[in-house]
């Protein structure tokens, strides 16, 4: 198919991101020491015209370009949105601790940028090839990121980590398209999908590549028994990485399951379903579990996110518009709450203090009441204590799973989340009744006051008045 000058309009979005990347990259070159800010004006104000081209390109409307192998839809349109809000909020948090760690340059908003433009590409994938594209875009560039602070041993074995298992699961999952493309002679999901619906689960070399395809997707989530790597990954590197690396990347593999579970491999329900099942009760079960052994609250959140990608998976695994959409909602509300949470580490940790472990909250009631009301804030909705809106996004899961008929798993889940509660609520329980043992004044910008504030009440308003956000995912799964 020739291509066509409106291909361009579709891909706006992603244009204007790729186009700031350069920007930056080029206009670091000439910046003075004391001029670095400007590197972050340029990729805040990027990242704005981003939001507005895809409100300007969105609708209710599907749209394909370069042949089919893009898509945008109201799906793209709302994951999209959310990943940009995440990565501006995750530039506006990290100012003041990168630049106290000489670690504010260009090469931190370039690879950050080209990372969302890897998520921003796998959102659109309408075939392998373009999501493998975006996939590895993203995983290069969360390998150097890990890695970014040169003085930190623990970032550079991490990332080391992160790169070796990481090409494992890269492995896996181009194993299972190779044997996908074999069985139904293409990469784009519309074909396979075609292919699927007429042979289903009579084609045994369909059900292989769909098993290797799910091992890749689960890796990607940091899915029991492929999360080898989360925790470790969380401890070794800088907070404002962890920061993005706990909340855009989540969206854009629930993105990368949506289009290939449902998009490709619907005609294949009933197997991955199944295997659905037993990841997500692995990820509640291993997650919540571990989780309250940690002392270290990188590695805590790490289970805790372990957690939750099984909740999503019960949405998935559903199989019917009302579980994508519960799924989907959970997937932007998760990540919404781990950037604000990440985000309240980022500023309680100063030069020279690194707010790692439990012991770091201490009496931060007392040496910031406001953000430690916005932590409390976001560990309750983590936990799924109504009114906020991880109460909501847990809520719609199980009753989608319900529906199904599943009670006994619907009960496995409630059982996990009651675990689950007591590792959040001892966050809340420090913060506010043991006394600090760090009184160094907490400093952090205007902007960075302000960006919690609206992420802490967003959580707490969004689940009193969940009906916009809801009626959004929804629409991405009609018909």
């Amino acid at each position: 198919m020739p291509f066509q000058t409106e291909d361009l309009f579709t891909l706006l979005p992603e244009l204007v991101v790729l186009v700031t990347a350069c920007v930056v990259l080029v206009v670091d070159l000439y910046l003075r020491e004391d001029q670095k800010q400007t590197n972050h004006t340029l990729t805040v104000l990027g990242l704005l015209i981003t939001l507005g081209a895809i409100g300007l390109v969105g609708g209710s409307d599907v749209t394909t370009a370069f042949g089919g192998t893009y898509i945008r839809d109201p799906m793209s349109d709302l994951l999209k949105g959310a990943v940009v809000l995440v990565t501006l909020l995750t530039f506006v948090y990290s100012s003041n601790y990168m630049r106290e760690r000489n670690l504010w340059v260009g090469e931190y908003h370039v690879l950050i940028l080209f990372a969302l433009l890897g998520m921003l590409i796998m959102i659109s994938a309408n075939g392998f090839l373009t999501l493998y594209l975006g996939l590895e875009l993203l995983a290069l560039c969360l390998y150097a990121l890990v890695a970014f602070d040169r003085d930190s041993k623990g970032g550079a074995e991490a990332a080391m980590k992160y790169f070796v298992l990481g090409a494992l699961g890269s492995g896996m999952l181009l194993y299972g398209i190779s044997m996908l493309y074999g069985a139904t002679g293409g990469f784009d999901f519309p074909g396979i999908a075609e292919v699927v619906g007429r042979e289903g689960a009579d084609n045994k070399i369909l059900v292989f590549g769909l098993v290797f395809v799910i091992i890749g997707i689960a890796f990607k989530f940091g899915a029991v028994p492929f999360h080898m790597w989360a925790p470790d990954v969380y401890q070794g590197a800088p907070m404002p990485v962890v920061l993005f690396l706990s909340s855009a990347p989540k969206v854009a593999a629930f993105a990368m399951a949506a289009r290939v579970l449902i998009d490709a491999l619907a005609g294949l329900q009933a197997d991955w379903s199944e295997i659905l099942i037993i990841l997500s009760v692995l990820s509640m079960g291993v997650g919540n579990v571990v989780a309250i052994a940690q002392s270290n609250i990188k590695r805590m959140l790490a289970y805790s996110t372990i957690s939750h990608v099984g909740f999503i998976f019960l949405g998935l695994l559903a199989g019917n518009a009302d579980g994508y959409s519960a799924a989907m909602f959970y997937a932007v509300v998760y990540a919404l709450m781990s950037a604000g949470a990440f985000g309240v580490l980022v500023m309680i940790s100063q030069k020279g203090l690194e707010a790692e472990n439990l012991d770091d909250l201490k009496g931060l009631g007392e040496r910031d009441p406001w953000l430690a009301a916005m932590m409390a804030i976001l560990m309750f909705s983590m936990a799924g204590v109504p009114p906020m809106v991880g109460f909501i996004a847990k809520l719609l899961v199980l009753e989608a799973v319900v529906d199904l008929g599943l009670v006994w798993l619907a009960i496995v889940a409630v059982v996990f989340s009651i675990v689950g509660a007591f590792y959040y609520l001892r966050v809340v329980k420090m913060i506010y009744f043991d006394k600090p043992e760090v009184t160094t004044p907490i400093v952090m910008s205007g902007s960075a006051r302000l960006a919690i504030s609206a992420n802490g009440l967003a959580v707490l308003l969004v689940g009193m008045f969940p009906a916009a956000l809801l009626s959004l995912c929804e629409a991405a799964f009609v018909g």
